[in-house]
């Protein structure tokens, strides 16, 4: 059974979301989209977006970014998120699990190499 994202997580989320605009303005080292269109949270996008809270709790991330998007048109491929650090391209990971998603938190957005065998794309460019 799919969990239920709580209050509390809305607050954070919403929080985060207020801050969205700071990556842009170069306060924020790394964004996370995750895609939660009705068919990311069918497949799942509820847990992958709680899993990236625990962690940032856990963490203290304090220069990342999480936020979430409607669908991104690959609805077959859900659950998706858009990882973004500064200065670079974009890289789109597909099929996600929270597994997954704890391992792109500490490879890619804290150590820098993009999960290959996860990405879909970087910018416009598909990566197989």
């Amino acid at each position: 059974m799919m969990g239920k994202l709580s209050i509390q997580d809305l607050e954070k989320i919403s929080q985060r979301v207020r801050k969205t605009t700071l990556l842009r303005e170069g306060a924020g080292r790394a964004k996370i989209t995750v895609h939660m269109g009705t068919c990311g949270i069918a497949a799942g996008a509820r847990k992958i977006m709680s899993t990236l809270l625990d962690e940032f709790e856990k963490r203290t991330l304090e220069d990342v970014i999480l936020t979430s998007s409607g669908c991104a048109g690959l609805c077959s491929r859900e659950p998706m998120v858009t990882v973004e650090l500064q200065g670079e391209t974009p890289v789109k990971y597909v099929d996600l699990t929270p597994k997954k998603i704890s391992r792109i938190l500490s490879e890619h957005i804290l150590g820098g190499r993009v999960v290959e065998e996860y990405a879909l794309a970087k910018g416009s460019e598909r990566l197989y």
